[in-house]
């Protein structure tokens, strides 16, 4: 069983082995708010493949369920064909009574561990206590008798993988006073219970569950970061803390490591105040008043220890938030460095260092902007190694929101547009079937059409992305107009293809109808195939004869579509008025929605859900129509046709009949 494998076999890292598979356990009504929140799980590597599960690699808890298989493994009862006797095998009688001097064996060998009588008492209690389906008082009750069983013993006991168990199930459903008193028991063990496969699971629990002892228990793995980071076991502990349960104090505690002996030396920090304001500045705090061979040491220690981390990338550390959090400090430490060859020469040293992992860092904050400022400040050599690395990992970082701004800087600042049409644009237009289904990716879509549309991306968002835009202007000799003009054109023809296969289908989603309209209204070259797509559905009977799915026109963000289709753009709230787009031909598609929607299903659409739509139908045929086509449509629209409008009570009658009758005039 894997509670019981030898340490010296070895696991593979974080990095290279895939998802393992967690039985996902059904959430208790007596959980705690906090508790509740163990659903929050670190971001995960664009690198590393989606578990069915939804559950992380490193899944907080253990698997309760199969604690009686390795507890009938840890009794090496002897299975029944292990028995070689011929004549045991034969006498059902002498296997019996083979069977049972193997138990009494066992149960001796048992009684002679420590703390035997005390484990089996607890297990007693921890099997009524950890049911999932009682009542939370009755619960408390076993909570509180467990422990009474194990007071005075937790720290003796701890590093089995059954009393770990048991000692977890008292934090997990236990009060604060029973946390507390655990964690205070456990005081002063925590880095080597970090390092245990069954106690780290506790001591994240601790770590979240108990704040007041939070600092504190991270304190105890201080001048050992490292060297826990790249433990097989503690790693997890160390990431979920930082990443997860720690606040700006707590995390300066784990970042004090990185920055060097000296540092560690002659800043200690024992949790004043004073400290904790200091600490809370990061990296710039420990440079305050730092200057010549002192900075220039502090610097070199953080980039060895940096280098250390990357030079192991197969341990998984590389992909923890806070190794991108150092990185990031030392990088915009290095901007700050006044002697501009000295700046790029240690940009380059620790580029040169991390430049095969960098894929492995841009789902975090701090590791997307760390990448953001190796292209923005990067050569061009520098950058195609940048995307060469990113590359097969493209769609994973479409739908990850920090790691898809990775991917808009790319296309922000590199010159060469040939090399992100054929590297990124390409796999990005490829996957637009998929990319629609979420916000995140339909962004990816959008930002090579209309990068940084209000109506697409926030203030924040857009703040974000344009952190790197004093560097580009220092760096990128094309114009912003001319890049992007070249990133749209690059991606129209697979965006276009996209609308002409799928878009009919993809219209008929909320999100998917922006992201059909943006292509139609914004992209270049031939739209006629996507139009023809766009137009069919509409060709069905109206209303729709099928009630599980309705007429396009009846779905209320798919007709806004077809209305802004007719319209050629979208309202601005400020002008009053359509901008529209010079890519697209409104008029264009009025004269193909004549000749394939045509009179009849025109007439059922203006008496239905569609009078809007047909009022901007009927003013662009007034406005760029033919004299043969205005002559058509006026004859679609005759007085009987009229009468029955005026009679209905359809939403947009009247803005309906003003349009027949100026088409009429």
């Amino acid at each position: 069983m894997p509670g019981l494998q030898s340490a010296s076999k070895k696991r593979p890292a974080v990095s290279q082995g895939g998802p393992k598979s967690k039985k996902q356990h059904s959430e208790n009504p007596s959980s705690t708010k906090l508790e509740e929140g163990k659903i929050q799980k670190r971001s995960r590597p664009v690198t590393q493949p989606i578990p069915v599960s939804g559950l992380s690699d490193e899944d907080e808890d253990e698997d309760e369920d199969n604690f009686e298989e390795e507890e009938v493994e840890d009794q090496e009862i002897v299975p029944d064909e292990m028995i070689v006797d011929g004549a045991s095998s034969k006498d059902p009688n002498a296997a019996r009574e083979s069977h049972k001097v193997q138990r009494v064996l066992q149960e001796q060998r048992r009684a002679a561990k420590p703390h035997s009588q005390l484990l089996a008492d607890a297990k007693l209690v921890w099997s009524l206590a950890r049911q999932k389906n009682i009542p939370s008082a009755e619960r408390q009750k076993h909570v509180k008798e467990l422990m009474k069983v194990t007071q005075g013993k937790v720290k003796d006991i701890v590093l089995k993988h059954d009393a770990s168990r048991i000692i977890q199930t008292i934090v997990k459903y236990g009060g604060q006073k029973e946390r507390d008193q655990v964690a205070m028991e456990l005081k002063g063990h925590y880095k080597a219970l970090a390092q245990s496969k069954y106690s780290k699971f506790l001591v994240t629990k601790l770590i979240r569950l108990c704040p007041a002892h939070r600092a504190s228990i991270l304190l105890e793995f201080q001048s050992n970061v490292l060297r826990l980071l790249l433990h097989r076991e503690a790693s997890a502990v160390l990431a979920d803390s930082f990443e997860l349960y720690a606040n700006a104090y707590e995390r300066s505690i784990l970042l004090r490591d990185f920055y060097g002996k000296e540092v560690a030396l002659f800043s200690q920090t024992q949790g004043s105040e004073p400290e904790k304001a200091n600490a809370r500045k990061g990296f710039p705090g420990v440079l305050e008043g730092l200057e010549g061979e002192r900075r220039k040491r502090v610097l070199a220690a953080l980039k060895e220890n940096l280098t250390t981390i990357f030079n192991n990338s197969d341990k998984g550390a590389i992909t923890h938030a806070i190794v991108h959090r150092a990185l990031l400090e030392y990088l915009s430490a290095v901007n700050e460095t006044e002697d501009e060859s000295e700046r790029e020469k240690l940009r380059k040293e620790i580029f040169e260092s991390c430049q095969d992992v960098l894929a492995e860092m841009v789902h975090t904050k701090d590791g997307s902007r760390a990448v953001r400022d190796f292209i923005a400040y990067g050569t061009a050599k520098d950058r195609k190694q940048i995307i060469k690395v990113i590359k097969p990992h493209v769609e994973r970082m479409c739908t990850d929101d920090e790691a898809q701004l990775v991917l808009f800087t790319a296309l922000d600042v590199i010159d060469d547009t040939k090399l992100t049409a054929k590297s990124l644009v390409s796999d990005i237009t490829t996957h637009a079937p998929t990319l629609i289904d979420t916000p995140q990716g339909r962004r990816a879509l959008f930002y090579l059409l209309v990068p940084r549309s209000r109506r697409h991306f926030t203030p924040a968002q857009i703040a974000i992305i344009a952190e790197t835009d004093p560097i580009r202007a220092k760096t990128s000799k094309k114009s912003t107009v001319v890049r992007e003009g070249e990133i749209r054109a690059a991606a129209s023809e697979g965006l276009l293809k996209f609308v002409a296969d799928n878009g009919a289908e993809a219209a008929r989603d909320t999100g998917g109808s922006l992201v059909v309209l943006e292509i139609m209204l914004y992209a270049d070259g031939d739209k006629s195939s996507a139009i023809q797509s766009l137009l069919q559905p509409l060709a069905s009977t109206y209303p729709s004869e099928d009630a599980s799915k309705l007429h396009p026109i009846d779905l209320p963000h798919t007709s806004r579509m077809y209305k802004s289709l007719f319209q050629g753009g979208h309202f601005s709230h400020a002008s009053k008025s359509v901008i529209r787009s010079s890519s697209f031909s409104p008029s264009a598609f009025a004269s193909a929605f004549m000749s394939i929607v045509g009179k009849d299903l025109t007439v059922s659409m203006a008496g239905g859900e569609g009078a809007f739509i047909i009022a901007e139908f009927l003013h662009r045929i007034k406005e760029e129509g033919s004299t043969d086509e205005k002559r058509t449509v006026k004859d679609w629209f005759g007085e009987d046709n009229v009468e029955r409008l005026k009679k209905s009570e359809t939403k947009g009658r009247n803005v309906l009949l003003d349009k027949i009758n100026a088409l009429l005039l």
